[in-house]
């Protein structure tokens, strides 16, 4: 594999690395964030997380076999599906971190809901710094999504220091 946006992101949902995101390995990010942030996974936002991760991967699996492979993922990714599905996805699990409801998150906060996704810590932590631009110590929503955004469809974004290689 090569060091692409695509690639990295791929390898980062292909949790046991075997070569294909599983609809488990895809839908278990929800769990895995609302339990690092302590968030009851009967809380609603939790269930609508999983109802937009659903449907992504749904939008992902392009022959319905349950199993999505880089080339499936390489073939769907971009910014008309972030925009369609990804977007909603990866807003909900940003609302799962955010307890309080207010459109940011703290370092902790980012930092657990980056390494829950797959991010290592480290990772995590280098991201929050570089999107936290004016250094008031949080993370806006919009900010957020923009800079996964920006990674996903041009491969430049503070969200790059998240993905390693």
């Amino acid at each position: 594999m090569t060091d692409s946006p695509q690639h990295r992101i791929f390898a980062m949902l292909d949790v046991d690395g075997d070569g294909a995101v599983t609809h488990a390995e895809y839908l278990g990010r929800v769990e895995r964030v609302a339990s690092a942030v302590g968030r009851d996974a009967h809380h609603p936002v939790v269930a609508a997380s999983r109802a937009a991760h659903e449907a992504v991967f749904q939008d992902m699996d392009g022959d319905h076999d349950g199993r999505v492979t880089f080339e499936e993922y390489r073939s769907w990714v971009g910014h008309d599906a972030f925009e369609r599905s990804c977007r909603p996805a990866l807003g909900s699990l940003f609302d799962i971190a955010d307890l309080d409801g207010d459109g940011r998150l703290d370092r902790d906060g980012f930092v657990r809901l980056r390494t829950a996704a797959g991010n290592a810590g480290a990772a995590a932590g280098a991201a929050f710094d570089a999107l936290d631009t004016d250094g008031d110590g949080l993370i806006d929503r919009d900010a957020y999504l923009a800079g996964i955004r920006d990674f996903v469809t041009t491969g430049v974004s503070p969200m790059a220091a998240a993905y390693v290689a």
